[in-house]
């Protein structure tokens, strides 16, 4: 067994070897570390193998939440922490992004997904695609953070195997934003949409069933909770489904790709059928194949040609504005980069295959590969690497964090859920 001291000479030459290559040069970074050494041995880590690639995955979610601290004038966006209003009430992190002027103005509130891993970890949701969509219309958009999730207080409400149970859950803390949102000066609270994607489409189409007055319509977008560990999971999304269906009045739309990697045909298939049987008033469209992964179309920039029409005609028939209005023409999309050809120089997932970079940036690429799209990861020769998630222009950000660190240019790796780069 490694004794005590041995332990905290080799936690310490990791450390060191950690710092120079990762660690970037502000005292809050370094702070963080040196709690992080103390902590790891007086836990008596033994392994600094371990220790070192535990580190850097650290390091890397730690420079991601500092990012997500950014804030865009341009599109009027704010934080607001807005109490759940339950038994133990706690702070949801909620995001608004307005047109600005007095309003009222209608209201769309966008209900996040869950990633990989710690839910407290996940950034805070900025859907800017969707977002300009809206604010184009001259809607109020809506981000809240259910709790467990980014910022906001408390824990993750699971249900364990009752996935209809958690979608119950979730919308209480979505009921409790609407509430807030309601009784602001600038809301229309007679012109509402509720709106969901992957785990945030199924909070969605369990806030239906609480026929919250002045919403109009809901969007699911792949919505569901894959829980491979419980027992015939799918069959429970279909019974949770209908048992949300009996008790919602209000019109619903559904995106689903044939290539999901959550929810196949064989999955959301029964989900509408159970859903609709059960009284729901639903319309499916089901898009078929797209891109490597379907679950990614509402982040996508190229999934918006998809749903943005469908979304139209869907908000003209719950008498909600359907059409850009000239006086927010100036929320329309700025210019990007546009997106490399697919190389297949790799599989996506297959992190040994990156050229240049050591463990670091290894590690920070495993963290890239659970994110919600648009993303794009970058590297360059000199083992600099970077990526970037959300916003206008996640490219240019990611070769711009690589440029950052390298003497040398830095080149695109994978976009969204594509490798790109080609060896010269």
């Amino acid at each position: 067994m490694t004794n005590s001291a041995t332990l905290s000479s080799v936690v310490d030459h990791v450390l060191a070897a950690t710092v120079r290559s990762v660690c970037p040069a502000s005292d809050l970074c370094l702070s963080a570390l040196m709690r992080l050494r103390l902590f790891l041995q007086a836990r008596a880590i033994g392994a600094a193998r371990r220790f070192q690639t535990g580190l850097l995955v650290a390091l890397s979610l730690f420079g991601a939440a500092q990012a997500q601290t950014v804030i865009d004038p341009e599109l009027n966006e704010s934080i607001e922490m807005i109490q759940n209003n339950q038994l133990f009430s706690v702070g949801l992190e909620t995001t608004f992004f307005k047109p600005g002027g007095a309003g009222p103005f209608p209201v769309v509130v966008i209900n996040h997904g869950k990633s990989r891993g710690e839910s407290r970890m996940q950034e805070r949701s900025r859907p800017i695609s969707a977002v300009r969509y809206f604010l184009q219309r001259g809607y109020v958009v809506v981000v809240p953070m259910r709790q467990g999730f980014s910022k906001s207080g408390g824990s993750y409400i699971g249900s364990g195997c009752n996935v209809e149970g958690n979608g119950r859950a979730q919308a209480k803390d979505v009921k409790a934003v609407v509430d807030h949102v309601v009784a602001q000066p600038w809301a229309n609270r007679d012109q509402l949409l509720i709106l969901g994607q992957s785990h945030g489409g199924w909070t969605t189409l369990a806030f239906g069933a609480i026929n919250y007055p002045g919403v109009r319509g809901l969007v699911n977008f792949a919505g569901g909770l894959r829980q491979e560990t419980c027992v015939a999971w799918e069959a429970g999304l279909a019974s949770g489904a209908a048992a949300y269906a009996k008790e919602t009045r209000q019109p619903s739309l559904w995106f689903y790709g044939d290539n999901d990697s959550f929810f196949g045909p064989g999955t959301f298939r029964p989900m509408y059928e159970r859903y609709t049987a059960a009284g729901g008033s639903a319309r499916l469209v089901a898009f078929g194949q797209f891109g490597n992964d379907a679950h990614s179309l509402f982040g996508s920039p190229r999934g918006a040609p998809i749903w943005q029409p469908e979304l139209s005609q869907f908000l003209q028939s719950v008498g909600l504005p359907y059409q850009p209005q000239a006086q927010y023409a100036r929320f329309a999309g700025k210019p990007v980069m546009a997106t490399p050809a697919p190389s297949n120089f790799a599989n996506l997932n297959d992190s040994s295959k990156l050229p240049f970079v050591r463990d670091s940036g290894r590690a920070g690429y495993e963290t890239f590969l659970g994110k919600e799209q648009p993303r794009a990861f970058a590297l360059a020769p000199s083992g600099a690497w970077g990526w970037a998630e959300g916003g206008d222009d996640p490219l240019k950000r990611a070769l711009d964090n690589c440029n950052r660190n390298s003497k040398t240019p830095c080149r695109l790796y994978a976009v969204d859920d594509q490798v790109v780069w080609a060896p010269d």
